[in-house]
């Protein structure tokens, strides 16, 4: 039996975590669009899906409204200014506590979006997430199992532990009830004051006041200097329809983007699907695509992307020509690697997604992480505010720096399909790190390609190349014996993955 998605008749809300859900849903019944609902669970999550949400972090929002307006607000956060060679004394600096943080971009991102497009007030949107900070919430066994791993590198932080290890050691267990009092004065203190009290407000002054008490490198003027930025989203078309998705400084939308024009330049007929030949084609043109994100990616502001050229059709028209049907193409001879791919190969698969559609058609889809699990593993005294660990996570576990002011080059894609008649279809997006790009490529050709089912597009076992190393890794069931050989005799290498590829959060309009 096939498995069936869940229906609604007006809209839909899908995230990680269920009271996050009901969040958007509650906005939703309360008259917001879906603008408002993504600031809800935006919100929420910080407070039910630490691992992840978050205010401390950053991310991006996709909306496209029903009028047809569609910006993607850039809320990616940035590398403190002290940044500099050698900020780092070890690599474990950068991978946990004050110094791997990097300048947080979700309320800036939030109050963006809602002062653009939103239709409630401020406080209401932000309430459900206030409340659930104040009031608590069971913690889930995900929460459980992964505080457990989470110990050893959590203790040390005083307030973390209090929060989530009873103070010491011992880790929440699925059903104790987690409140965040600090975290639900913060909320309130943004609800009153708007979302620029956590830049310039009694917020930053704690972030900042308790950074400097630990040697951390974000100061006031870090965060009164922070600045969303509205882009307009990249646009292209995959079998005629229309398609819109990250622009730099994400590079996940990019590949997305030249992937699925390489892909279009040959047929998939039914049946097709997870065949020797369509796995063959997948990997060499994700092999490409993420080729040529290794040796652009960055931030806009600070380096000159050929994006227009990348994602044009001419361009992998060229790129198809030399992609042989039955052989491998060797990573090596498609050109030098770029001298240093540190930071851009080992992002952090512990990121969040969730994809929302009202009942007049505006739909959004939204991506934003902490980077590692549970972030830095600090949280800001006084605030309830758990920083990420993005600064160091991209400054190649402080092998090299991310230089200040810029944000990471990330391949988080957070995807919106029109139908032909440029109505909205279906949102999309995944966490997965250097795997996004391919997930949601893969999803994306089971629906339009080979017709399948939104969740049967999202169930079906997937497959990654990321270039280097020069290998397709595979889901379990991916690939069946037969099909494997295949690709070995093709001149593929394969590897196991011994874990899901992403968690998808996609919302259709049937």
């Amino acid at each position: 039996m096939v498995a069936q998605p869940e229906r609604a008749p007006k809209a839909m809300v899908t995230s990680t975590n269920e009271h996050a859900t009901n969040a958007g849903i509650e906005i939703l019944k309360k008259g917001g669009n879906a603008v408002d609902a993504a600031v809800a669970v935006a919100f929420a999550l910080a407070v039910v899906h630490p691992e992840a949400g978050n205010l401390g972090g950053g991310g991006y929002l996709l909306v496209r409204m029903a009028d047809g307006r569609a910006k993607l607000i850039d809320y990616g956060a940035r590398a403190p200014q002290i940044s500099k060679e050698g900020i780092f004394p070890t690599a474990k600096d950068a991978q946990v506590g004050y110094k791997s943080a990097a300048v947080p971009g979700t309320p800036a991102g939030m109050a963006m979006a809602h002062k653009m497009f939103g239709k409630l007030t401020w406080k209401a949107v932000l309430e459900p997430a206030r409340r659930l900070a104040k009031n608590g919430f069971p913690a889930s066994q995900r929460m459980e199992l992964i505080l457990r791993l989470q110990v050893p590198v959590m203790m040390p932080f005083l307030e973390s532990a209090k929060l989530f290890l009873h103070g010491g050691q011992t880790p929440l267990k699925q059903g104790e009830i987690l409140k965040q009092t600090d975290l639900a004065a913060t909320i309130a203190r943004m609800q009153k004051y708007g979302g620029q009290e956590f830049y310039e407000g009694e917020t930053a002054n704690r972030i900042a006041a308790d950074m400097t008490a630990n040697g951390g490198f974000i100061t006031a003027v870090d965060l009164k200097d922070y600045q969303a930025i509205a882009r307009d989203p990249l646009q292209t078309t995959y079998r005629g329809y229309p398609i819109l998705t990250t622009v730099p400084s994400s590079s996940g939308g990019m590949a997305v983007v030249e992937m699925l024009n390489i892909l279009e330049n040959f047929d998939f007929p039914l049946g097709m699907e997870g065949s020797a030949r369509h796995r063959h084609l997948l990997a060499e043109a994700m092999k490409r695509a993420f080729r040529d994100r290794l040796l652009h990616a960055g931030d806009p502001d600070y380096k000159k992307i050929p994006v227009a050229l990348l994602t044009s059709k001419d361009y992998a028209k060229k790129i198809a020509s030399g992609i042989a049907i039955e052989k491998a193409t060797p990573s090596a001879t498609l050109g030098a690697a770029p001298p240093d791919v540190s930071g851009l190969l080992g992002e952090s698969e512990n990121t969040t997604h969730f994809s929302i559609v009202d009942e007049e058609g505006n739909i959004i889809s939204n991506t934003y992480t902490l980077s590692g699990f549970y972030g830095s593993q600090a949280i800001m005294k006084g605030t309830g505010v758990l920083m990420g660990n993005i600064f160091g996570a991209f400054s190649g576990g402080g092998k090299k720096v991310l230089p200040a002011g810029q944000r990471p080059a990330s391949t988080m894609s957070p995807t919106i399909v029109l139908d032909k008649n440029q109505k909205a279809w279906f949102a999309l997006g995944s966490p997965g790190g250097s795997t996004i790009p391919n997930t949601l490529v893969e999803v994306l050709s089971n629906i339009i390609d080979f017709r399948m089912s939104l969740r049967d597009a999202i169930e079906y076992p997937r497959i990654h190349h990321q270039y280097l190393p020069d290998r397709i890794e595979s889901e379990p069931g991916a690939l069946p014996f037969e099909v494997a050989e295949k690709l070995k005799a093709y001149g593929q290498t394969l590897s196991l993955r011994y874990r899901s590829q992403g968690d998808v959060h996609a919302v259709m309009v049937e």
